[in-house]
């Protein structure tokens, strides 16, 4: 076979390649769109209303303020610093 016979072959390959991915892909977005309308249609999405927490400390500054965290802690890296 000459080259551009080959050429030719490839680049047919190439675009019903291509072609098949992006058809089947788009068969995809399409049918994933109407199943998410299908599923929202039939369960619609209650609404959550979220209560603002009752302190405004971070979880660090309540880690913080455990004492028996702290004293675990505190022989943790006492015992650490005897060793080495």
């Amino acid at each position: 076979m000459p080259t551009s016979e080959l050429m030719l072959e490839g680049l047919t390959l190439m675009v019903f390649g291509m072609g098949f991915v992006f058809t089947f892909l788009t068969l995809l977005v399409f049918s994933t769109k109407m199943m998410s309308a299908t599923v929202l249609r039939f369960l619609p999405v209650e609404e959550v209303l979220l209560q603002p927490p009752l302190t405004m400390a971070s979880p660090s500054q309540q880690i913080a303020n455990d004492p028996q965290l702290m004293a675990v802690l505190s022989a943790a890296v006492h015992r650490y610093r005897q060793d080495h």
